[in-house]
């Protein structure tokens, strides 16, 4: 037995389908058609929301998955080491082409790394396709280009032809890492193109490649830029087959999770989700529980959880809560015909500011957030004490660098 329902992209004639089986697992698919724009009233689309804080970029992924500087440091070590120049190299590659001569995987290895423009990536394009077409059959284990050609891709900022080329059936299996989508989608975020980013995970959802944790943040802080009952679906979906195939998801997939559903006026499911995470204890989580509280008006706890948090006799080594000025202004508004609240919630006020527990960022932004790398400390108490040259102890000076 199946069943499938269509999602239509906010303010496109796209649409696209999760056909859900007896097995709990769904599969999506997508069409879009070429024809022109539509026209829209201003803000009908949250896409074209005209929101401040969004004219400053976001990064949902951090620089161990990007590896952009590793990359950048290999460009130049490689076109060091090249024998002869750049020109020599594209034309000699121009001429294989021409003649149908076998590309070898260390020469698209290369030309990935020398590419500088976007006339270079075209070349690039062009050897991809001759290469996979000769490849296709034998990838299993070998080198991945994908990630490669995306993070080229990131730094020339041509999020339009990475989009073009993991769509196209002919690439089938070039992309067959999950690294090489999620840099994309969070290219594409990052430009606030998130039609464009839904369909890089539909298409990611088709190719049967492998969520991973990055994977479930991207797909529901899409969801959530989106901000639509489709998009709602979408998200809610994605999280169902997670916890049936036992997929972990972090907290801050759910805190975006989470904020969807608020905005979509889903209290029940917003709550839902965020009994579930585990160590609710970050400052987007913080606000989310604000937000759940004041939808679900709850005042009275609404005002015990600030009193507490202004209040409460932890130690100076205890990181206190802190609040958004956007999040504790929603709480005044809410509280404003109750005057008993509204007195008590004032004074608490003054003392979260006298703490330092308000902070200016919007809910928008701490959701967006760029994370930091959390590398393990046990690389520097493993880090080399002897000189290989001298075979003497390091000077402290110098293991310090």
């Amino acid at each position: 037995m199946e069943s499938d329902w269509e999602v239509r992209l906010p303010g496109t004639r796209a649409s696209s389908k999760i056909k859900s089986t007896n097995k709990g697992r769904q599969t999506f698919s997508t069409t879009v058609s070429a024809t022109g724009k539509q026209k829209q009233d201003k803000g009908s689309d949250p896409e074209e929301y005209e929101d401040p804080m969004r004219k400053s970029k976001r990064y949902l992924l951090t620089d161990s998955i990007m590896k952009l500087k590793e990359f950048q440091h290999k460009k130049l070590a490689v076109a060091y080491n090249l024998p002869d120049t750049k020109e020599t190299y594209f034309r000699n590659l121009e001429e294989k082409l021409t003649q149908n001569k076998l590309i070898l995987k260390d020469e698209l290895r290369t030309l990935l790394h020398l590419c500088q423009t976007q006339d270079d990536v075209e070349l690039a394009k062009n050897v991809i396709y001759r290469y996979h077409a000769e490849n296709r059959n034998v990838t299993l284990g070998e080198y991945k280009f994908g990630p490669v050609f995306m993070r080229l891709c990131y730094e020339l900022d041509l999020e339009d032809s990475a989009l073009k080329l993991i769509k196209d059936q002919h690439l089938r299996g070039f992309f067959s890492d999950s690294t090489s989508f999620n840099i994309l989608m969070d290219m594409l975020f990052i430009k606030g193109k998130y039609k464009n980013a839904l369909e890089v995970l539909i298409e990611m959802k088709n190719q049967e490649v492998k969520f991973t944790k990055d994977t479930y943040v991207l797909a529901f802080a899409i969801c959530y830029k989106l901000n639509s009952p489709e998009s709602f679906k979408i998200c809610t979906t994605l999280r169902e087959e997670a916890l049936i195939k036992g997929d972990i998801l972090s907290r801050r997939a759910s805190c975006f999770a989470v904020a969807l559903a608020l905005n979509q006026n889903q209290i029940a499911e917003a709550a839902s989700i965020f009994s579930q995470i585990m160590n609710p204890e970050s400052i987007t989580c913080t606000n989310l529980n604000i937000i759940i509280h004041i939808q679900s008006n709850m005042l009275e706890a609404l005002i015990d959880i600030l009193t507490n948090a202004a209040e409460g006799n932890l130690s100076r080594f205890v990181k206190k809560h802190e609040f958004s000025e956007e999040v504790l202004a929603k709480v005044r508004e809410k509280v404003k015909d109750v005057p008993t609240l509204l007195a008590k919630f004032d004074e608490i006020y003054g003392k979260l500011h006298i703490n330092g527990q308000v902070t200016t960022y919007s809910l928008d932004t701490l959701l967006c957030h760029i994370p930091r790398d959390r590398k393990s400390h046990t690389l520097l108490l493993n880090k080399r004490t002897i000189s290989r040259r001298t075979f003497q102890p390091l000077s402290q000076s110098l293991l310090a660098e």
